[in-house]
């Protein structure tokens, strides 16, 4: 009788061990896969840099640089939420030029054209700030290279989702005649998220929540565009 009981209780230890480690086993698995994989890669350029300061705004004198760099890191963020890797153009205040150029504008360029066309991307984004004579200007815009039918499509689809969240967005896309946009060679948009000429645009442009809302409606296009 003793050792049925010994015995017993060795088969008790031994069930209980098995299910701690098919627990174990089961929670490793659930959470790796509650980790999401990267499916797409995009690039996110932000536009100007370093002594390139680009559009200022008439109020409060914030540079162009400074918010597409602002704009550019919020989106990283929320792209990195849904599992989608992110190479950015630059990430800080600099340039991209190198200092020893007589021309710093075009070793600019072509240094922005090296990053986007090595990537390896599915998508380019590239982020801006307007700016024009008119204080009544406003709205964001959307562009993409002339031929380009993808480049068209995710521009669809990125003003789309603005026009959704923004009453001042416009409802159509153009072809936009930029380098970053001629040079990439993957579907690429560029887009003008507002206007620092105009005093109302300027202000919610430098808003933390404005900026948070603005590039979660960027986000929902690219993710549509992805259907994801």
């Amino acid at each position: 009788m003793r050792f049925f009981t010994i015995k017993k209780r060795t088969l008790i230890i031994a069930l209980v061990i098995a299910i701690v480690f098919a627990s174990i086993i089961s929670i490793s698995v659930i959470s790796a896969s509650a980790v999401p994989k990267a499916q797409y890669t995009i690039v996110i350029d932000a536009g100007h840099g370093g002594r390139d300061g680009g559009a200022v705004g008439r109020q409060t004198g914030v540079t162009e640089s400074e918010l597409n760099l602002k704009y550019a890191l919020r989106l990283k963020e929320l792209c990195a939420d849904y599992g989608i890797d992110v190479i950015m153009t630059r990430s800080d205040m600099n340039g991209l030029y190198d200092e020893s150029a007589p021309n710093k504008k075009k070793s600019e360029m072509e240094r922005r054209k090296s990053i986007i066309n090595s990537s390896g991307a599915d998508i380019m984004i590239s982020l801006h700030m307007n700016a024009f004579p008119l204080p009544s200007s406003n709205g964001a815009f959307v562009f993409y290279a002339k031929g380009s039918d993808e480049g068209y499509e995710l521009a669809k689809s990125v003003q789309g989702s603005l026009c959704q969240s923004f009453d001042n967005a416009r409802e159509y896309v153009s072809v936009g005649d930029y380098f970053v946009l001629n040079c990439a060679s993957m579907p690429s948009v560029l887009v003008e998220c507002g206007f620092l000429s105009n005093p109302q645009e300027e202000s919610n442009l430098i808003s933390d929540d404005y900026c948070q809302e603005f590039c979660y409606s960027l986000l929902a296009g690219i993710l549509s565009y992805f259907k994801m």
